[in-house]
């Protein structure tokens, strides 16, 4: 049993409230949302949850990628980019594939895992991640470090770095 102590805004006034473990878990949002891309980084924070919360009852993922919409000067005409964009989708859906078998070899069941791809005009890839957090519904953000020195990180900034320092109401494990 657990208690929460609830002080009031009067000095000397203390309340307490019992809060049961079922309680907490009744309104827990159990939504886990992991950013991927093709890293060894990105399939340790698979492995991650996979290993954490894997088999426990309640718990969804969403694997998430976001596409970084190519600047129009990318590409010779809309048919080229269009191509890409198809080759890049496919072989992104089956690198999600393989990170959704290791979260079913894990535990999770099937259908508690879900796939999302999304193209967006990304100011930044933290931005982006952000905003699908909040589509998805998700109180966990999981994401894997990205192997940069501390001096490269400084320079450059780093996508899990300003995830952290950006993220509200919720929660952000960063796996290295």
């Amino acid at each position: 049993m657990l208690c929460a102590y609830l002080v009031p805004a009067r000095p000397g006034l203390l309340l307490t409230e019992e809060v049961t473990m079922e309680g907490i878990q009744s309104g827990f949002n159990k939504n886990i949302i992991i950013a991927v891309d093709e890293s060894s980084n990105a399939e340790r924070a698979v492995a991650y949850v996979a290993k954490l919360v894997g088999g426990l009852p309640g718990f969804a993922v969403v694997l998430l990628h976001v596409i970084d919409d190519p600047q129009e000067d990318f590409f010779r005409n809309e048919a080229e980019k269009q191509q890409w964009l198809a080759e890049y989708r496919q072989r992104i859906q089956r690198v999600l594939a393989g990170y959704r078998d290791r979260l079913v070899a894990g535990g999770f069941a099937p259908g508690s895992i879900s796939q999302r791809v999304t193209l967006r005009n990304c100011p930044s890839m933290a931005q982006c991640i952000l905003a699908e957090r909040a589509e998805a519904d998700c109180a966990t953000i999981v994401v894997g470090r990205q192997g940069r020195s501390r001096s490269e990180e400084f320079l450059f900034g780093s996508v899990s770095s300003k995830i952290v320092t950006h993220a509200r109401q919720c929660t952000v494990w960063v796996v290295e």
